[in-house]
């Protein structure tokens, strides 16, 4: 890929001065078109030392309106980041629709350094750079243009250029040991970075590779393939024939099994058993979630179910057993306006856990495949993919050692009507009862078949679902805190 890459391309004084003025122009005007459209922009700008990775971005910032461009110079990560997973800091990052995204230093950075310094293995850089590709194509079905960008130069192009700046006094602080280091394993550099790219370099998020070593061709080549792209992209948008929403679904096809219908309803535990096992377990999950801070995991736990199956009490009991410090609730509703302009995943990932600390999502990223699918807010294709994105999200959480457990309570329709009725007439509880409440039980079958569907294509070992039969609080709050010490003592014994 590399080989041809560097030819000696230069270009003019005066033809920079000729081709700079238009293009100036039109990245101005389709930034403003981006204002108002319906897309966001992320350009990647990787590459070898010496390439003008830093002066390209500098140009891209005076030539466009920086007040619509977030950039992003993520190098080495901090102790914040360093406590998720490794794409923590780039879902942070993403830029709202509207916007443009410049990331020096990328997803790619961290496997590329890795593979050549040996950190990890060929089979580890493959998987990496397989979730790299997923990650781009969820990122252009949210429409989001990717734009990449890897700046090249020959051997002995990057040797004279690192000794130009060490003996230059006004750019000599620009020199780092890193350089050096980095500059001594060209070869395997340009080796592992020529199998990223060309195994990355798809026909939505193409890498361009552009010669380093002129700066003028260099600023022309970058700035002329990002108008053109992103002018491309506008004017389909603006062409495209506005799509109505879907229509709210009915009933999906129910499964050959239906496995919540399944669930044994008649478990009960009296309240004298449920207090005593209650505190038992409230100090056995207080003792678990101390080792869980001191070995330095952290812990996801996920709740969906019917309306009024219990999923607030449920949580409740769990929060009782734990220091208020080292947990957080995210109750989960309709998306906020900046939740809208960004890929949908974008508000799980900002609320993640850190280190020896358990986040608690009640209702979560599964909304999407449930009551997104079954209302028409979004089409059939995005929930339809979001299975595959959702598996792929949690596999991450799993590989970092984050232990996810998912919950969900099941009632019979007999006792949530009867619960319903309850709420209506207890003062305390009626703000608990919604006309919605009442909508979405008219399509009980269709939210069972679909919850059915989520369980049976998104349980996995290491992030499995436990379905709680919650006709019986005392019953369901137990078993609930029973499956999380048990997920707890597994994880943390074979840790220790």
């Amino acid at each position: 890929m590399f080989e041809t890459a560097e030819v000696g391309n230069k270009l003019s004084k005066e033809e920079y001065g000729r081709l700079a003025p238009a293009i100036r122009q039109g990245l101005l005007e389709a930034q403003k078109r981006l204002a108002t459209a319906k897309l966001s922009v992320i350009v990647v700008v990787g590459g070898v030392e010496g390439a003008g990775k830093s002066e390209t971005v500098n140009r891209l910032l005076e030539w466009m309106d920086p007040r619509g461009i977030e950039t992003h110079a993520l190098w080495d990560s901090t102790e914040e980041e360093r406590q998720r997973p490794l794409m923590w800091r780039f879902w942070r990052a993403l830029p709202p629709k509207g916007r443009v995204g410049i990331f020096l230093g990328s997803w790619y950075t961290p496997p590329i350094i890795d593979r050549v310094f040996g950190r990890i293995g060929a089979a580890e850089l493959e998987k990496d750079l397989d979730r790299i590709v997923a990650f781009e194509r969820m990122l252009i079905r949210e429409d989001t243009l990717v734009l990449k960008f890897w700046l090249h130069l020959s051997k002995k192009r990057q040797k004279k250029r690192l000794n130009e700046l060490a003996d230059d006094p006004d750019e000599s602080w620009r020199l780092t040991d890193q350089d050096w280091k980095f500059f001594r394993k060209y070869d395997k550099f340009r080796r592992i970075s020529e199998r990223a790219l060309s195994r990355t370099s798809t026909g939505e998020a193409p890498w361009h590779v552009v010669e380093g070593g002129d700066a003028r061709y260099r600023t022309i080549a970058v700035t002329q393939a990002i108008l053109d792209s992103l002018v491309r992209r506008l004017d389909r948008e603006k062409s495209k024939t506005p799509k109505p929403p879907d229509s709210p679904l009915e009933a999906p096809k129910p499964s050959a099994v239906n496995i919540i219908r399944r669930l044994d309803y008649k478990s009960t535990l009296p309240n004298d058993a449920y207090e005593t096992q209650l505190a038992k377990l409230s100090a056995k999950l207080a003792r678990l979630t101390r080792r869980l801070r001191d070995q330095e995991r952290s812990m996801l736990l996920v709740f969906e179910g019917a309306d009024a199956a219990g999923k607030g009490g449920a949580i409740r009991r769990l929060l009782s057993a734990m220091d208020a410090r080292n947990y957080r609730v995210i109750s989960v509703a309709a998306p906020t306006d900046e939740e809208r302009a960004h890929p949908y995943l974008w508000r799980f990932w900002r609320h993640l856990p850190r280190l020896g600390r358990v986040t608690i999502y009640d209702r979560s990223w599964y909304g999407r495949v449930l009551v997104e699918r079954l209302e028409g807010f979004c089409a059939e294709a995005d929930w339809q993919r979001a299975y595959a994105e959702i598996n792929a999200f949690e596999e991450q959480l799993t590989d970092f050692g984050i232990i996810v457990q998912k919950f969900w309570l099941a009632i019979t329709p007999e006792e949530q009507l009867r619960r319903f009725r309850h709420r209506e007439k207890t003062p305390y509880k009626q703000y608990k009862i919604t006309e919605e409440d009442w909508r979405n039980r008219k399509k009980w079958g269709a939210y069972e078949a679909a919850a059915c569907d989520m369980v049976e294509r998104t349980s996995t070992p290491a992030a499995p679902w436990a379905l709680v039969p919650s006709n019986d609080k005392n019953w369901a709050r137990v078993e609930v805190m029973k499956t999380v010490c048990r997920r707890l003592e597994k994880a943390l014994r074979s840790k220790s």
